[in-house]
């Protein structure tokens, strides 16, 4: 499976979602904290108290190396689920990636830590620690929803989310994808225009007649 998230990850999201027929779109203004990181994992889920990050501090102890933690809350809001300390955690358990639907703070050091991480806000406010919540559970994000054990790739463009059944056909679909662009790119290169390639004049001629 390693191998598998590593050419999803290198495919990146744009190419996994459109190969994959559009689904799994995370609909979401993510903040990519680690410049130019990619990453692709089996998702741990994790499904937190509102406004507490009680589950964050649990999960660690569930991690398995490889994978995608994924922190939602029943509402979205800028509250910091994640910090430096705990991402260190999350690296030391090889994590892949943590995908927040809330805040993070420390975001400097974040940075230098280098652990993947992307979230929907920058915030100083902190969580509370006295909610117990869910570690396993199907989840929803930006309107995708994420099982445990379902891809999730992360890159610069956001987040895609590919279903574990599905995964080795959108891999497939993936590869012929980037190998279509990889000889359209050099024909565009030589001149050629994609209004001509993708057959975009017949339309607009017979648009206007």
């Amino acid at each position: 499976m390693s191998d598998v998230c590593s050419q999803l990850a290198a495919l990146g999201s744009a190419t996994v979602y459109e190969a994959g027929g559009r689904r799994g779109y995370v609909e979401a203004d993510l903040v990519q904290i680690v410049p130019g990181s990619r990453a692709a994992g089996p998702a741990r889920t994790v499904l937190c108290g509102q406004d507490d990050n009680l589950m964050v501090h649990a999960v660690m102890a569930e991690v398995q190396p490889g994978e995608v933690i994924v922190l939602s809350m029943p509402e979205p809001r800028p509250v910091a689920l994640v910090g430096e300390l705990l991402a260190t955690q999350a690296k030391g358990r090889g994590a892949a990636a943590i995908l927040v639907d809330a805040s993070v703070r420390d975001v400097e050091d974040l940075v230098e830590l280098g652990l993947p991480i992307w979230a929907r806000w920058i915030r100083v406010r902190g969580a509370g620690k006295d909610r117990a919540g869910e570690i396993g559970s199907p989840v929803t994000l930006g309107g995708a929803r994420i099982r445990p054990g379902d891809i999730v790739v992360l890159d610069g463009d956001g987040a895609a989310v590919v279903e574990s059944e599905r995964v080795q056909d959108v891999l497939a679909a993936s590869r012929e994808r980037a190998e279509r662009e990889r000889i359209k790119r050099s024909k565009l290169e030589r001149g050629a225009l994609s209004f001509d390639l993708d057959g975009l004049r017949e339309r607009v001629e017979s648009d206007r007649r």
